[in-house]
């Protein structure tokens, strides 16, 4: 996986919900379903919110320069929370208002297997790509359960295709159910409450994106057992005193900036502390690859204390 998400995950959503948008427009159009409208609706925000990522990919790639000297990784996180926006604009705002129109004005389903023929197939080609991304996913999880690793992800390529197909998988059986009911009882109006219902879960699933893009936006730290180990490192060395502060900045999914304020032995000398300071640069690196800037300031405790006091003072 590379530092700025997976690229792969993205692509086989992308495939995926191109051909399947196409489907349920056509099934739409034969059924008059407005839960197929709403599904077809779904799939074609997916595969635009799946071009965003990659353009999000892009352009975190992009090498530093002087008015952006640590990279453009959060661009990634930025086009992320876009794609958070969209599911909530386009698809859940549109899937609520068909539902609420079906619901006020209810009309009958027509051939309706076409829609179990194109849900069925959906369902199968979302599988695929939810097992893409469950996969690379889970690669990262270390045995936690999966709200907690979807909690903690630092990589929204992963998370948000995995979460837009577990919902898109959702609202197939939601829209093969509705529709079900709708004939097995003769009441058309299910057939918007399906719609209503799709509606409200891609509005829970972009509340939820939002919500965890914006941390990364604003600047979310290493994990915290990443940090302990770090602390841990760093106060095992027998140059150091003191760990004054520690501070880190996810730039993107592998790219982590890491400040380091550390009070070393006042009987060291000059190139003894440079040393230490290579010594711990190549001991953080190598326990934590994800940090790929280091910068170390050699502070006594008791100053490094006073500043904090300074900072804080009115």
């Amino acid at each position: 996986m590379s530092a700025h998400g997976s690229k792969s995950v993205v692509l086989a959503a992308l495939a995926g919900n191109l051909a399947i948008a196409v489907t349920k427009f056509v099934a739409a159009a034969l059924t008059g379903s407005s839960a197929m409208l709403s599904e077809a609706v779904h799939s074609l925000v997916d595969s635009g919110n799946q071009g965003l990522l990659l353009l999000g990919m892009k352009r975190a790639a992009r090498p530093p320069s002087p008015d952006h000297p640590f990279g453009h990784g959060l661009e990634l996180y930025f086009w992320s929370f876009v794609v958070a926006i969209l599911i909530f604009g386009a698809g859940a705002g549109v899937s609520l208002y068909e539902g609420v129109v079906k619901i006020l004005e209810p009309l009958p389903i027509e051939s309706a297997w076409i829609s179990y023929l194109v849900l069925g197939l959906s369902i199968l080609f979302e599988g695929y790509s939810w097992t893409v991304a469950f996969r690379a996913f889970r690669q990262g999880t270390q045995g936690r359960s999966l709200w907690q690793s979807l909690r903690r992800s630092k990589d929204p390529t992963v998370f948000t295709v995995l979460l837009e197909d577990s919902a898109a998988l959702l609202g197939l059986l939601i829209a093969i159910v509705g529709i079900y009911l709708s004939q097995r009882f003769d009441l058309p109006v299910l057939d918007g409450v399906t719609s209503v219902l799709i509606g409200l879960l891609l509005a829970a699933v972009a509340a939820f994106l939002a919500s965890e893009t914006m941390s990364l936006i604003t600047g979310e730290a290493m994990e915290r057992e990443a940090r302990e180990q770090i602390a841990a490192l760093v106060r095992a060395d027998p140059a150091v005193l003191h760990l004054n502060e520690q501070l880190s900045m996810h730039f993107g999914p592998n790219d982590v900036l890491l400040n380091l304020s550390i009070d070393f032995r006042q009987e060291l000398g000059a190139d003894d502390v440079e040393q230490a300071v290579t010594r711990l640069e190549r001991q953080i690196r190598l326990a934590q690859p994800a940090v790929k800037r280091v910068f170390l300031e050699a502070q006594n405790f008791q100053a490094h204390q006073r500043s904090i006091a300074a900072d804080l003072s009115p």
